[in-house]
């Protein structure tokens, strides 16, 4: 691994939780300026003032810098890989019922500090990154009927899903608060499904 560049300023090295912190502040900026797809780890590298052997050494993939950088507590690909094999015509249930039941797991409280975190610091363009091109992404090719609709049936769908945790979950709207997420799955569901597969004139 290539050692971190040395600083132009006399006195010590920043440590390793300082150079990681560092890190992780470029790749947010990266992320929300540019996108998964556009940013690199050489473009954070960069920003960070270190080598991009040591991104690598500290977050691994690109696809792990962008998890620790939104601060959450599950990787997405865990958790929405089953949805692969889920029949397409309930699969508006079985997202609804994944990502809701995460909502109302043990891991709330990260989740939704990880949300406000992002969306008052001013980089909603991070959380936009996550949802559209990893989290959601590998839905597109099984809902893109007719070809060419399915990037906007996933925004749909993460346009659903954003408000719903919105007004669950930081506004506190009661109605929406106190559903079980049984209740709340069943009720946005058919929405879900109607974006995933339904007619979209």
């Amino acid at each position: 691994m290539t050692a971190e560049p040395a600083s132009t300023r006399p006195g010590r090295r920043p440590g390793p939780s300082v150079t990681r912190e560092r890190i992780l502040e470029a790749a947010r900026n990266q992320f929300a300026d540019k996108g998964f797809d556009h940013a690199t780890i050489r473009s954070i590298a960069q920003e960070a003032r270190v080598d991009a052997a040591l991104v690598h050494h500290y977050f691994g993939t690109k696809h792990q810098l962008l998890i620790a950088a939104v601060a959450l507590p599950l990787d997405p690909a865990t958790v929405l890989g089953p949805l692969a094999s889920a029949p397409l015509e309930t699969l508006g249930a079985a997202l609804a019922g994944t990502v809701i039941g995460v909502w109302d797991s043990a891991h709330q409280p990260a989740v939704v500090a990880a949300v406000r975190s992002a969306l008052t610091g001013g980089r909603e363009g991070l959380i936009r990154s996550f949802l559209l091109e990893v989290a959601l992404r590998d839905l597109v090719p099984r809902v893109d009927s007719p070809p060419g609709t399915g990037e906007l049936r996933i925004a749909l769908v993460a346009s659903q899903m954003a408000g719903l945790f919105v007004t669950r979950h930081l506004l506190g709207v009661d109605a929406l608060r106190t559903l079980s997420t049984e209740e709340a799955t069943r009720l946005i569901a058919p929405t879900l499904q109607r974006y995933l597969t339904g007619p979209l004139g």
